[in-house]
């Protein structure tokens, strides 16, 4: 099989190309090269179109069997940024790769999306029949993306639709603004695990390893089984309350303790995620991590490189901040598009 990967130079398409590759599939990338400086180290090479997604047409999928979609503004400060650039790039830029995908004669897409758009839904084990209630442009632009992607399947072009937990780990292309990596890193960093908030939201938490490998079996899975179907991608044992998190993260390094602000956190996202459908439809993806062992993988990573405070706290591997600082540098427009049209040639 054939398999393009957009945004396959971000935090989870290495993985996912690695994933492809290993099982025999040839692998396309789609990347417009924004993050191409954050990487801890070279990535595995593949042929790849080097372009926006707001720019997709159908000749760019010529010859592909399947894409997984992974390129987004990926987090809720970035959405929070810009919210309209937010819609345009998550939802309108995908809606685009979807159609220009399926014009091409691409059977399976795989959607990116996120366990977000439950939003603030209190206590309350939530599956993929239940209500969305998104609270930020993030979620709201993944959701819409899906509504619209939804309508475009038919018998020839079969999208399935994936909504993660909030990611960790120790990706190629490493990023410190997802929980359990910020507070590892600052726990190494200060020997404090701050919680800046009471704690108590939910997260349902799962390694981007993981979501790369569901991925892949999502759009190789026999297409009855996935055929314009949603699935939340996790395990069910992962749904953790923030300060639950910062104490699994304390118990990993060394010296740390935990210090918890017990004010009322300003990010209404709260919600517990049931990953039960997943696991019985695709039976051939198991996690292969949970949150110790994620941390622990990430505190030996920061050591053996030798990672520092101003590395956690810099713009390399914060998207948001290395997003400002390209524009700052007058390489990017505010639409983050390349001035120029191109990304400039690395020296």
């Amino acid at each position: 099989m054939r398999v393009m990967v957009t945004g396959h130079r971000g935090y989870i398409g290495p993985f996912a190309v690695q994933l492809l590759r290993e099982k025999g599939h040839e692998v396309v990338g789609y990347d417009s090269g924004l993050f191409s400086d954050c990487s801890l180290r070279p990535l595995e090479a593949v042929p790849a179109i080097e372009k926006d997604i707001r720019d997709a047409e159908s000749a760019d999928f010529d010859g592909v069997d399947a894409v997984i979609h992974l390129a987004a503004l990926s987090n809720d400060p970035l959405g929070e940024f810009d919210a309209q650039l937010t819609t345009d790039i998550n939802c309108n830029a995908a809606v685009r790769v979807a159609e220009a995908a399926k014009k091409a004669g691409v059977a399976r897409f795989g959607l990116a999306s996120t366990c977000s758009v439950y939003g603030a839904q209190g206590d309350d084990l939530l599956d993929e029949t239940s209500s969305h209630n998104p609270v930020t442009p993030y979620a709201r632009s993944k959701l819409a993306a899906e509504e619209a992607i939804r309508r475009l399947a038919d018998a020839t072009f079969s999208p399935v639709f994936l909504r993660p937990g909030t990611a960790y780990g120790a990706s190629p292309v490493i990023r410190f603004d997802l929980v359990v990596n910020n507070l590892t890193a600052w726990a190494i960093a200060t020997h404090r695990v701050n919680v800046k908030g009471d704690g108590v939201p939910w997260r349902p938490l799962v390694h981007a390893q993981d979501i790369a490998r569901a991925f892949v079996a999502a759009v190789t899975a026999p297409k009855e089984l996935v055929h314009n179907e949603a699935f939340n991608v996790g395990a069910s044992d992962a749904n953790y309350r923030i300060k639950e998190i910062a104490e699994i993260v304390a118990g990993v390094v060394p010296n740390s303790s935990v210090f918890i602000a017990n004010v009322p956190d300003p990010d209404k996202r709260s919600y517990r995620v049931s990953f039960d459908k997943i696991k019985r439809v695709l039976t051939d993806w198991k996690p292969g991590w949970n949150v110790a062992t994620g941390a622990k993988d990430l505190y030996d990573t920061i050591q053996n490189l030798g990672l520092k405070t101003e590395d956690f706290e810099g713009a390399r591997f914060n998207r948001l901040p290395h997003l400002k600082q390209l524009i700052a540098q007058g390489l990017l427009t505010p639409e983050f598009r390349w001035v120029g049209g191109a990304r400039p040639a690395q020296p």
